[in-house]
Parts: C-alpha cells; structure tokens; sequence
C-alpha cells in the first residue's frame, strides 16, 4: 500500500504550476488538517504502507505541528522502512520544521529547487535564491536527512549547453542523492499559457542533460528522475495500488479510480470522490506508456498479436529491448511515440 497526500498551500503561485494551490488560503490550513485526519481514519488500512508522499503545493508553509495528528492516525500502519518522503521549498523549509518533520518520521526530501540561475528563478516565478537551496540542503543534512531531491526545471529559454553545466555544477556541489529534472510545460491555466517563447524544444539539450547528470552519479531510472529511486514513485510506474487523501488528491485501488474536489468542496465533504471504474484496455495502456517512461518496461504477455509484430518491429530496430519475458525503452525522450506507435 502506498498513500499520496496533497497540501494545497503555497507561500506564492509558480507562473509555470498548474497544480491545485492557493497562496491566499492559509485561514483554512486548521480546517484543512481536521478534513484530511477525518478522511484518513475513515480508510481501510487492510495491508500496511510501503511508502507515504505527501505533496503540494507546499507542504513546509505549514507548522509541523499540524502534521502529528496525520501521523498519529498512519504511524501504527507504517512497515519498518517505510519511505516517507515530502516536498518543501528553500525558503520555507527551516532547521526547526526540517527537525520536527524527521521527529515526526519523515525520511526523504524533496526541495523544488527548480535553478541555480536566480534569474532563471525570478522568470519562473520563484521566490527563494540559489543560496537558499545550498542552505536548505545543508539544514536537512543537519536535521538528520540523507535522502534528499531537488526539482529543477529545464528547457526554458535560458537554457544552454553552458547554462546546464553551471546547473549541474551545483547540483554536484551539493552531494545529494537524487534529481528530479523536468521539462518547462507551458500548461493551461497558468502564466506561461501559450507563450512559445519561453521554452525551447529541444531533444538535444534533455539528451545533453541526462548524460551529464549520469556522469555525477546520477543513473536516470525515468524521464524525470535520476538518481537512487524514489520507492513511492516507482510505485506508480509498476501499477501498485496507491490510496490519495486531501484536495486534488487521486488514488487508484483494485481497478477504481478516485479523485478529490477542489479545496472549498473537499472542506465541505472530505469523503466524497469522484469515481472511474478503469477496463483492462485502460490498465494495459497505462501499463505500456508508464513501463516505457522507466526503467520498469512491460510485459510481452499484455499485447495482442498486433501490438507483439509492432513491438518486433521497435526490437529489430534497436528502439526497445527484451530480457525475461519484458520489454524495456532505450531512450526515454522518444517514450511516448513509442507507447503510442505499440498501440494505435
């Protein structure tokens, strides 16, 4: 079992993020913990958890203090290494809060870092600097983390050859054990919205990236993540079972999707969900997009005899390999044409 919470709280609203956030919202930061804790002890722990997430938004704009009471309710249903990861920012994430939280039982951290650039911070809307990621890190090392992340944020129009290098640059410095690098997505709803400008395209300087960050250390195992494996991610590339709790939070067990409302509705209702009932056609096709995004792969027994002849055609052309009955992607960067080139 692995468990995902959402904390829709931000100290300020990222021009690149489409996520379910506020950064005017903090009045309903009691309201909000007293839902997920009612949430939560409605749920049926029939198994014991694997890994916890809990996500955002920004979970360090809230006090530690309203966490204990979530742990209070988990605590009992944690295996003994449990992963426990949460996701802070450099400005928020405190020596105090970074301790409380490793008091509470966290165990990795994930900091949206996003640059080292603090004019590449300011385009994309953050507000911390590149020297508040050097300390952050520096704190949680104190605070008694050594599994630590950081999100960084690439292809944008600042980005070159020059400008990755200085980013991996102090990515090495700071003697982490994982990244997590995505590609600038100009999403709907957000600032960037259909500004081409601001993102470059190119395949040439994600493969520049990932070869360089694999020779700091850092073995890419997904499109986006690099590094020693996050257990509660790779979890949802191997199609585990995974329960979400909290506004926007989604959760998939024996087949059933569920989803959270928004924030005002989930106050009012924190146990309603939408409902999706997924078909096996739908299990196979995430089974194949996700398998061929990680190094996870997917089963040859999941395709039909048209998919297989397909998939023969990926292997003979060296776009895909086979080993123990699974098929496994050489380049991440053509993931999806690939998935989609097997089933349609």
């Amino acid at each position: 079992m692995h468990i995902y919470i959402h904390i829709p709280f931000c100290e300020s609203k990222c021009k690149y993020c489409a996520f379910g956030s506020f950064s005017d919202k903090f009045d309903l930061v009691n309201d909000y913990f007293k839902a997920l804790v009612l949430e939560i002890s409605h749920f049926n722990f029939d198994e014991k958890i694997s890994t916890l997430f809990i996500g955002g938004g920004t979970p360090s704009v809230v006090e530690a203090k309203f966490y204990a009471p979530v742990f209070e309710i988990l605590r009992p249903h944690f295996k003994n290494l449990t992963e426990i990861s949460i996701e802070a920012n450099p400005n928020s994430a405190n020596l105090k809060w970074l301790k409380e939280m490793r008091n509470l039982g966290v165990n990795r951290i994930s900091f949206g870092a996003q640059s080292f650039n603090d004019e590449k911070l300011k385009f994309l809307g953050r507000i911390h600097s590149a020297k508040q990621i050097e300390n952050a890190v520096q704190n949680a090392k104190i605070a008694g983390f050594d599994n630590i992340n950081i999100d960084l944020i690439y292809d944008t129009k600042f980005d070159t050859k020059d400008n990755l290098k200085f980013e991996l640059k102090n990515i090495s410095n700071l003697k982490i054990s994982h990244i997590s690098a995505y590609s600038l997505i100009l999403e709907k709803g957000t600032e960037f919205y259909g500004k081409k400008s601001y993102k470059k395209d190119s395949s040439v300087l994600a493969g520049f990236l990932f070869k360089n960050l694999a020779e700091i250390g850092f073995k890419q195992y997904e499109i986006s993540n690099f590094g020693r494996i996050c257990e509660h991610n790779f979890s949802y590339w191997k199609g585990e079972d995974y329960a979400g709790f909290g506004a926007y939070a989604v959760g998939t067990i024996n087949k059933t999707r569920k989803t959270s409302p928004d924030l005002f509705s989930y106050l009012k209702n924190p146990l309603k969900k939408s409902i999706e009932i997924l078909n096996d056609k739908d299990i196979k096709t995430e089974r194949i997009l996700l398998g061929m995004r990680s190094s996870v792969g997917f089963s040859r027994k999941i395709l039909n005899e048209k998919e297989l002849k397909k998939a023969e055609i990926l292997l003979q052309s060296g776009k895909i390999l086979f080993k123990n009955g699974r098929f496994y992607n050489t380049n991440f960067l053509l993931a999806d044409e690939i998935a989609l080139f097997i089933l349609c």
